[in-house]
């Protein structure tokens, strides 16, 4: 074949350059509070600007030896009594810290405890749904057992009137100080789950399944103040104003293995509970009816489409509310009213602790506790006190800060073994403060005792060479000290290169002969996609479709002579590829190049003048324009088989015979390539009528017709047409006689 007949061209019009990654590094940059959130903090606090820097102090007051902390009172003398789980005790601690039981109810969940006469307790239990009436001594009397399974928030009244909340029917008793006690409010949903009295005595009751705020008046009629999307109310507070504040959340775990203590679900009825016990966290779940999925949140581009995992809500006294904030990571488990008027927000399964502050409000994240939840915050004059669960614990915040913390980031993925480029920070660190930054590295996505160690920490905050060895994930940790003031880091960047990996041709489409597409978004004369030696006196297009599953080729047409080849290239390194298209004969065992050097996947071959045959197109696909000449890798497939055929039918008409009032006329059509498709006659320039072969199938080279037609046509001029399988048409003619 002649090389200046071998005409071949990629369209760019619809060209999609990739990033090239494999011989240019990536980044990984924390720089922003959504973006310190994804890591782990201890001892540290992270702003709405995105600062890190020491936070409080936190101090472990009792560890009560437990999994959970549901709930916490205080008593006399700055003890507190502690609701725990799974084995229903209340624990008192006294003032040193140190604790014992005060009371064991035999159940497996204390969440409800309430003030009682005398220096006693009110404790809600379940699953057996109970209330007891506990004395100063820790001698216990049941005080009220409803059928229902679950005794969740407890609420006494100026006079001594008791208040439960319970499921799994969502009913509010109201129960006398002697112990009788009666439905007071159905709230229609799975459960009650907790109770408050505003300063005008009304019952505000926040259900589960769904989450709702209802006021109750005294009568018992209830007004539906707040229907937020998420699973259950965990929390209601009020401030010094009367303003209301509730933290909902979905109920569904988080990173990290959050189960909440509960998980009432749906509107529909509810069917009995089942208990569950997590080999992780040993809490109570209510599995009442299936989870409703939750409203995503907006979102763009590959950003986070999870829906959020809880919201703290601000409702006024006249029932006007807004929504403060909500987290996709962090369900809400109670709020504290600082005396700015700030919210403390206690949270899990990571049991971070948020400040809300600021018109409009922005969240600061504290501090994490050592525990997965944070269930309950209480302020005790100066201190803060915050019960955990998994494990029990009941630990104290202080208004120092601490004197160390440490950060670590989310594992990062480079997607394949990565060589480690440089790491560098910027921060501010005050006299006698200090950041060190480390790193670790490993081939599993958590990491564990295969991982490297960690490395020393790193000399230079403007770049320095990460050691941790070759891997697909990176770690990073920052360690704050100081004293009295604190270093503040604002932003690190990672470094990382990936190995490069052979690119692969995934599959390659031989479309139709002569089936050409126009190119999308061209002007002027139509052109041709992947063809670049197109005139108009050429042109034989006409109107077609789009190709489906190729909305980008444009319209579809044909031209004569023309082969269209479109092939479909992946790099898992995200390289520019360029492309050499080869082709052989069957049968050959040398490849002739195409083309070389195309970008885009999509080739017209002008085949007018190659020969006839069978042919095998390859497509060799390179990354060299994104990596040095020596690591630059290749990937190939072949074809599958396609005929190349430019000469049309033979069409030899033999002799005419008389066959009583008919003619017959005998005709072979021969084709030295492709299979005969169509063979047609006319009479006289009428319309063309299908003709048949002998054997009365058109499937071969060659085949053999008999036309029988009317004595009355003789002296007619008689034209047969045939076609092949690649669209070459020839004819014959003849004089009937």
């Amino acid at each position: 074949m002649r090389s200046n007949s071998v005409r071949a061209v990629i369209v760019a019009a619809f060209a999609v350059t990739s990033l090239s990654i494999g011989a240019t590094p990536g980044f990984w940059q924390a720089a922003t509070q959504a973006d310190f959130l994804r890591g782990d903090v201890e001892h540290l606090s992270i702003d709405e600007h995105g600062r890190l820097m020491l936070g409080p102090e936190v101090r472990t007051v009792h560890d009560a030896g437990v999994p959970f902390v549901w709930t916490v009172l205080p008593g006399a003398d700055e003890s507190f009594f502690l609701g725990t789980g799974n084995e229903g005790k209340v624990i008192r601690v006294d003032r040193s810290g140190r604790g014992e039981v005060f009371f064991d109810s035999g159940e497996m969940e204390v969440h409800a405890l309430a003030p009682a006469p005398n220096g006693g307790l009110y404790v809600g239990t379940s699953p057996d749904g109970r209330i007891y009436r506990v004395d100063a001594k820790g001698q216990a009397t049941p005080f009220f057992d409803p059928d229902d399974k679950y005794i969740w928030s407890i609420a006494v009244d100026s006079k001594g009137v008791v208040y439960a909340g319970t499921g799994d029917k969502g009913n509010v008793y109201r129960i006398t100080p002697d112990g009788n006690g009666a439905p007071f409010f159905t709230t229609k949903t799975t459960h009650a789950t907790t109770l408050a009295l505003d300063t005008t005595g009304n019952l505000m009751v926040g259900s589960g399944g769904p989450a709702r705020v209802f006021r109750v008046d005294a009568q018992g009629k209830g007004f539906l103040l707040l229907d937020t999307p998420y699973q259950e109310v965990r929390s209601l507070r009020f401030d010094a104003k009367g303003t209301m504040f509730v933290a909902a959340q979905s109920g569904r775990p988080a990173q990290g293995g959050d189960t909440p203590a509960f998980t009432p679900t749906g509107d529909a009825p509810a069917a009995a509970p089942v208990p569950t016990v997590s080999s992780e966290i040993t809490s109570i779940t209510i599995l009442d009816v299936p989870v409703s999925p939750q409203p995503a949140s907006p979102s763009t581009g590959g950003g986070d489409r999870r829906g959020p995992t809880g919201a703290v809500y601000r409702v006024q006294a006249d029932g006007l509310w807004d929504q403060l904030w909500e987290s996709r990571d962090d369900a809400p488990y109670d709020l504290a009213i600082d005396p700015d008027g700030a919210v403390t927000l206690a949270t899990g399964g990571k049991g971070k602790i948020f400040r809300l502050a600021g018109d409009p409000v922005q969240a600061t994240l504290l501090t994490r506790v050592s525990a997965q939840q944070a269930t309950m915050i209480h302020r005790a004059g100066s201190r803060m006190l915050v019960a955990t669960a998994n494990p029990g614990q009941l630990l104290a915040l202080s208004n120092a800060r601490a004197e160390r913390g440490v950060y670590e980031s989310d594992v990062k993925d480079a997607r394949m073994v990565a060589t480690w480029g440089t790491v560098a920070w910027r921060a501010t660190t005050p006299a006698s403060t200090r950041v060190e930054v480390q790193t670790r590295s490993g081939n599993t996505r958590t990491p564990d005792e295969a991982w490297s160690d960690w490395s020393s920490a790193y000399g230079s905050a403007s770049g320095s060479p990460i050691t941790s060895p070759k891997a697909r994930y990176l770690q990073w940790r920052a360690v704050l000290t100081g004293k009295g003031d604190s270093p503040v880091l604002t932003s690190i960047t990672a470094a990382y290169l990936q190995r490069n990996i052979r690119p692969e041709v995934a599959s390659i489409t031989v479309h139709p002969p002569g089936v050409v597409f126009q190119k999308p978004f061209s002007s002027g004369e139509t052109e041709i996609a992947g063809f670049d030696a197109e005139t108009v006196e050429r042109r034989m297009a006409s109107a077609g479709t789009i190709t489906p599953g190729a909305p980008s080729l444009g319209v579809r047409k044909y031209q004569k002579g023309l082969q269209t080849f479109i092939w479909k290239a992946e790099d898992e390194n995200g390289d520019e590829l360029t492309y050499d298209v080869m082709y052989r004969r069957e049968g050959e065992t040398t490849w002739k190049l195409l083309k070389a050097g195309l970008t885009d996947s999509i080739l017209v071959w002008e085949t007018v003048s190659a020969p006839n045959g069978a042919y095998v197109l390859k497509v060799v696909a390179s990354d060299q324009k994104s990596n040095p000449a020596d690591t630059a890798l290749k990937g190939e497939r072949e074809s599958g088989s396609f005929e190349i055929d430019n000469t049309a039918p033979a069409v030899t008409i033999g002799p005419t015979r008389r066959e009583g009032g008919l003619v017959v006329v005998s005709f072979d059509v021969r084709d030295g390539d492709s299979p005969v498709t169509r063979v047609e006659y006319s009479i006289d320039s009428q319309e063309w009528r299908s003709a048949f072969p002998q054997d009365g199938i058109l499937d071969a080279r060659h085949e053999q017709f008999a036309l029988r037609l009317d004595a009355a046509l003789a002296g007619k001029t008689l034209v047969v047409r045939a076609t092949d399988s690649m669209n070459n048409v020839g004819s014959g003619e003849v004089v009937v006689r």
